[in-house]
């Protein structure tokens, strides 16, 4: 197959599905091998820059995107009907922090470190499509463990969790992080954009289960 007839096969796809899709399933529908995906990615986003579009396709993982570029923002929010979405709470942000940097994690490690009942934000953040399920915890009761979805990444910006920016003690200098308070009306913002619910990503739910020892602490408290 020619090189434009396979990148327009990639392009079609990552259109037709609209969320992010594995490299590993872009690469059996286009026919390809896998590592070809990426420099057939990079070779759409390249005409796309030529041709000055509004369209890009970003890496979130190991998965793939397409969608429209930060700066045509505002056009497209003043076409959309949709209903007003909600920025994050302080609760649903701690909430969100802790399995960020610790995943995979249960409610129960949540609530240890937030010290209040924690079940009603982490379900909320799971309904927005910020975490979902990652199996259960080899311990007893076996608990559900949660981790964030691809759909935080594009959210927050990130190719991937190694892109986190690193923790700050409280005493050490105070440095910008993912995460940055708005003091006025008490919401979190990220690179200046108010983190906002976005619409809702189909995520594997595979039932993994987890090192004991690792995981030891939480199972004093299922979550």
């Amino acid at each position: 197959m020619q090189l434009n007839k396979i990148a327009a096969a990639v392009e079609a796809i990552l259109f037709a599905y609209g969320d992010a899709v594995e490299d590993n399933r872009i690469a059996e529908a286009a026919g390809i091998d896998k590592s070809d995906v990426e420099r057939i990615i990079r070779l759409l986003n390249e005409r796309y820059n030529d041709n000055e579009s509004a369209i890009e396709i970003i890496r979130l993982g190991n998965r793939y995107q397409m969608c429209t570029r930060k700066e045509y923002a505002d056009n497209i929010r003043t076409v959309m009907e949709s209903k007003k979405q909600m920025p994050l709470s302080n609760a649903a942000m701690e909430a969100l922090t802790i399995i960020a940097y610790n995943q995979p994690v249960t409610k129960g490690f949540v609530e240890s470190v937030r010290g209040v009942d924690s079940s009603a934000v982490v379900n909320s953040l799971v309904e927005k499509g910020l975490l979902e399920e990652a199996g259960r915890l080899d311990v007893p009761g076996r608990p559900v463990a949660f981790r964030t979805t691809p759909n935080f990444l594009r959210c927050f910006g990130l190719t991937s969790l190694d892109d986190l920016p690193p923790l700050v003690r409280e005493n050490e200098n105070k440095q910008a992080t993912l995460f940055d308070k708005d003091e006025e009306d008490d919401s979190y913002s990220v690179e200046g954009r108010t983190v906002e619910n976005d619409d809702n990503t189909d995520h594997d739910n595979t039932e993994n289960s987890i090192d004991r020892e690792t995981w030891d602490q939480q199972s004093r408290d299922p979550g």
